[in-house]
């Protein structure tokens, strides 16, 4: 089964981005993409049931139709760490289910996309974090960086906690979430590369997008089509 956690130097920086560009991407080629977002929170109520965004813009990207129960198995209004949501909620957040909910997923499809929430150390449920649902899922992690000032001591640090657990590793993505643009966004690349022998798998620019799913997954197919590795991703 292939797959990819997808994972960040923190929240806001641009995972849910780079895990619909790669659906997308994948999709258009033909490939049948598999999405999974274990828990999301700050959800929006819609129709009086939690509604949880990013989950559902990865399945119109991955032009997915698996039930909302599958995609985001755990959803929560407070946008606070998973395990603080569920625990206000009095919700117990299984770990063992979510693996299960994966393989059922990834059975299916070419390729499967798991988007975590906020860094790798986020909590799932009591000291259980993302990093140890990676490792309990067995698929690559891709890190998103956020281009930012501080981003070269959160992207070692992340690296760093991948490589000590021994958690295979597909690279980094060096993502631009706002317009704006410094020193350390212009220099961040270049020394990042410089700072570390894992692999740089693509550099996406800062984008505007419409918010019609169809037209977002069209820009999105084209610009990771070529901003982005994926012959190496999948291999």
């Amino acid at each position: 089964m292939r797959g990819l956690f997808i994972t960040g130097t923190d929240t806001g920086i641009g995972k849910t981005l780079v895990s619909c560009g790669l659906a997308a991407a994948w999709t258009a080629q033909g490939k049948r993409v598999g999405v999974l977002k274990p828990a999301e929170t700050g959800c929006d109520m819609r129709n009086g049931a939690l509604y949880p965004d990013d989950a559902m813009r990865l399945a119109g990207c991955a032009q997915s139709a698996l039930p909302v129960e599958t995609l985001c198995p755990y959803r929560f209004s407070p946008p606070v760490a998973p395990s603080v949501a569920a625990e206000q909620a009095g919700v117990s957040i299984r770990p063992d289910r979510i693996v299960e909910i994966f393989h059922t997923i990834a059975v299916q499809h070419d390729v499967t996309i798991v988007e975590g929430a906020g860094g790798l150390l986020v909590p799932l449920v009591g000291r259980y974090s993302f990093a140890d649902l990676a490792q309990d899922l067995g698929i690559p992690v891709l890190v998103v960086v956020g281009s930012k000032l501080g981003a070269l001591n959160h992207t070692l640090l992340t690296l760093h906690c991948i490589q000590t657990r021994g958690l295979p590793l597909a690279g980094y993505v060096l993502n631009h979430p706002t317009e704006t643009s410094d020193d350390a966004i212009k220099t961040n690349a270049a020394t990042l590369a410089g700072l570390t022998d894992v692999p740089c798998r693509g550099i996406i620019p800062h984008l505007s997008l419409s918010g019609n799913i169809d037209q977002d997954r069209a820009t999105l197919s084209d610009l990771f089509s070529t901003a982005v590795d994926l012959p190496e991703l999948l291999g």
